[in-house]
């Protein structure tokens, strides 16, 4: 394999201080399309989606989008560098603004893939993709991984994995800063389980100063944004953008210096939904139903009066072909018309 060195300048401020880590199950585009209304410069990103998927299945199924959801980046799931790089080369047709390799995630369908977060194991496979991709593409590729495997957990097992995967020139080490233990822990466990070891992805940046480095995992509140960019390039939000949404309606003012208020923007949690509308309203004349952009809605109302009436009846009236956009606007009566900071009661 030949591979190209890394320049050696330091690396300058990141693109997207702030992304949206890739979830499945709830990353997808309707989910997308509402954190728009909250966010135009966060960098977005889809769900896992195998090479396999992409390059044997319905590709417009996996790689659709709506322009509206751009910046996003596609996540990949895959160790064969030649299906990668086919696999970017559409992500570049298809419009998106970055691909991403998997790198990180330790459910068994990964593992009896080999792929995911058991590539951490395998350094030079992963730099070997890497460098197949970008020798394909324009846009950037970059890889989202763990701060370590089972007993492949010290300081010195990451080093040495993104000291060979950066000589193919990755573009960004998205590090989630907990370990995955792939044998005895579910997806969920390994999520919140293993210790955060943030220290050891500052310890990265500062021995890469010339890589851009992004940090992940157990990060919910804005002020903690600030902290951790202190000392990496970017912050990736998991579970607290899904959780609570609304958290980033301040994000594009604070972190990308874009004016507030956007006349485009949204200012009320009911605003929101209301402003859904006529994208729901054209999934409903697909085989879409209700629920399947709603569900992404439960959280925006979260620890405030009526929350709880909200999420129970959209639960109970929302699933089922006859669920319409009747049934959201009755859903509204139960919440107050609370702006986007109000606070939690």
């Amino acid at each position: 394999m030949s591979i190209s060195t890394p320049t050696s300048e330091t690396s300058k401020s990141a693109k997207y201080p702030v992304s949206i880590a890739p979830m499945m199950d709830c990353t997808d585009r309707h989910y997308r399309f509402m954190m728009r209304f909250l966010t135009r410069k966060t960098l977005l990103y889809t769900e896992m989606v195998t090479t396999g998927a992409i390059l044997f299945g319905d590709k417009p199924r996996h790689l659709d989008f709506s322009k509206e959801e751009l910046p996003l980046a596609l996540q990949l799931g895959g160790d064969d560098p030649k299906a990668l790089a086919q696999c970017a080369g559409l992500a570049q047709q298809w419009g998106y603004t970055e691909v991403n390799i998997n790198v990180g995630c330790p459910s068994d369908r990964v593992k009896n893939g080999q792929f995911g977060a058991t590539l951490m194991a395998r350094p030079e496979r992963v730099a070997e993709c890497v460098e197949a991709m970008k020798a394909e593409v324009d846009i950037p590729v970059t890889v989202k991984h763990r701060i370590g495997i089972d007993d492949l957990d010290r300081y010195g097992d990451m080093h040495n994995f993104v000291s060979v995967v950066s000589q193919a020139n990755c573009d960004r080490f998205s590090v989630h800063a907990r370990k995955a233990w792939l044998q005895g822990l579910s997806p969920k466990q390994n999520r919140n389980v293993p210790p955060l070891r943030y220290d050891d992805v500052y310890r990265l940046k500062r021995e890469f100063p010339e890589l851009e480095v992004e940090i992940n995992g157990g990060i919910k509140q804005l002020d903690e944004f600030e902290q951790h960019l202190e000392h990496v390039d970017a912050v990736m939000i998991g579970r607290a953008a899904y959780d609570n949404p609304t958290l980033f309606a301040a994000v594009d003012k604070r972190f990308f210096g874009a004016e507030q208020n956007h006349p485009s923007l949204v200012n009320t949690r009911r605003e929101l939904v209301e402003a859904m509308f006529p994208y729901i309203d054209s999934m409903l004349t697909t085989d879409a139903w209700l629920s399947r952009v709603t569900r992404h809605l439960h959280g925006l109302f979260s620890g405030m009066k009526g929350t709880r009436s909200w999420k129970r009846f959209m639960a109970e009236n929302s699933y089922g072909p006859d669920a319409g956009l009747d049934t959201l606007k009755r859903a509204l009566d139960v919440v107050p018309e609370a702006t986007l900071d109000a606070p939690f009661e």
